[in-house]
């Protein structure tokens, strides 16, 4: 297995730069022929934009644009290149937005980030990412394609028919969210079944040292990369100590957050993120995001630009449980039942795993009254408490994150 994944990521530095100069400006031009910009790229010269400091006089592209957009012209806000039925698939993520995806060429650029965990043709690995509505599932899908090899399109949940199909196959790789790898070796414990993976590539959450520490004394090889449903893959890991590379297929910007204000290096700030995918050029697009620009190169041999990684986010906006819980969702909860005064949703860790909590403020103290509007909005179950009208902070905050990323 050949140590890097192609040519592209050991580019010196003249040829990065050069290859962005004929790249970034052609992929500005098509951004200004979409309609789904509304015109805000007009009278930029493209020639002129050609190296990522350019970048920082162009507008940012925001989630909430994206639904905006997609409101005036369904599904994909006029943001693609391709019609509809020029994509393979059509995604929903909360919102709600809709995504495209293709299943061609590793179009999100996935086969990177399994290559750098190891994963290759002669592996079969348990992909336990959703195939339900959101991307996740085909992303590691076609990556795993891109490196030859071979999927259980497993899913979440039924989690002894996982162990007895991981055992049965003689899956020897997984990808998915850093907490479910854990359900699934628990449960072989307690089944007495002996599993063989050694490799996981995770995402859609952070993956805690200790849970980290964990696999590795079970033998597994645990790394994170950092994608969205939109962007595809952003960055990756290597090893558990030199950061995040970025993937060859985007340009990243840390940003003061609110701002396109780019940061000095090592300072923390937003991610932004340029895709040059030429079915859907998404121009300075804002993750909500918080990482960091770090000094130097991988001493893998890898030469792009490193981040820190997943440093929380630039609004309220919290991952749990792999999912996203945003401040718009918790407003919902709260308009669907009059009693209702406040809610906050807190975040925690109990056991290596998320835990949702939502504190609802209401007269009416049955929580079995909430359950199913708590799922409906959130999109997660959650442990539910009632408590008194008045005793929640008014400190504006909506979601609040207890855990420690230390």
């Amino acid at each position: 297995m050949s140590r890097f994944f192609d040519e592209l990521e050991t580019r010196d530095e003249t040829r990065r730069a050069d290859d962005l100069a004929r790249d970034l400006p052609a992929q500005i031009a098509r951004a200004q022929t979409l309609a789904g910009y509304g015109g805000t790229l007009a009278g930029v010269d493209s020639a002129t934009i050609t190296t990522r400091a350019a970048l920082a006089d162009l507008p940012v592209l925001r989630k909430s644009d994206l639904g905006a957009a997609q409101k005036n012209s369904a599904p994909f806000g006029g943001l693609t290149t391709l019609p509809t039925n020029g994509f393979a698939h059509i995604f929903q993520s909360p919102g709600p937005i809709y995504e495209p995806g293709n299943i061609s060429h590793d179009w999100w650029r996935i086969g990177r980030v399994l290559h750098a965990c190891g994963i290759g043709k002669d592996d079969i690995v348990q992909n336990c990412f959703s195939y339900h509505l959101t991307p996740a599932g085909m992303i590691f899908e076609s990556g795993a394609r891109a490196v030859g090899a071979t999927v259980l399109p497993a899913g979440t949940g039924q989690t002894e028919l996982q162990v007895r199909a991981a055992h049965d196959i003689g899956v020897t790789a997984y990808a998915g969210t850093p907490d479910y790898l854990k359900i699934i070796l628990d449960k072989a414990d307690e089944m007495g079944v002996k599993l063989n993976i050694t490799k996981a590539a995770v995402g859609g959450g952070a993956l805690f040292p200790s849970l980290r520490q964990e696999y590795a004394d079970r033998g597994i090889t645990c790394l994170q990369s950092y994608a969205t449903a939109d962007l595809g893959n952003i960055a990756y890991e290597v090893d558990a100590r030199g950061g995040m590379i970025v993937d060859e297929g985007v340009i990243v910007e840390v940003v003061t957050p609110g701002t396109g204000t780019p940061v000095a290096e090592g300072d923390v700030g937003e991610v932004i993120v340029t895709s040059l995918n030429p079915d859907y050029p998404l121009i300075r697009f804002a993750t909500g995001d918080l990482s960091a620009v770090m000094a130097g190169t991988s001493t893998c041999g890898r030469t792009n630009m490193r981040i820190k990684g997943w440093m929380g986010r630039a609004d309220q906006t919290t991952k749990i449980k792999g999912m996203f819980v945003r401040p718009e969702q918790v407003a919902d909860l709260v308009a669907r039942h009059d009693e209702i005064t406040r809610a906050r949703v807190v975040a925690s860790r109990a056991g290596e795993m998320d835990v949702m909590t939502v504190l609802i403020e209401a007269a009416n103290g049955d929580v079995d009254a909430y359950a199913a509007s708590v799922v409906s909005t959130l999109k997660l179950k959650g442990k539910i408490e009632v408590v008194a009208v008045g005793s929640l902070p008014n400190d504006g905050l909506v979601i609040e994150d207890q855990r420690s990323y230390d």
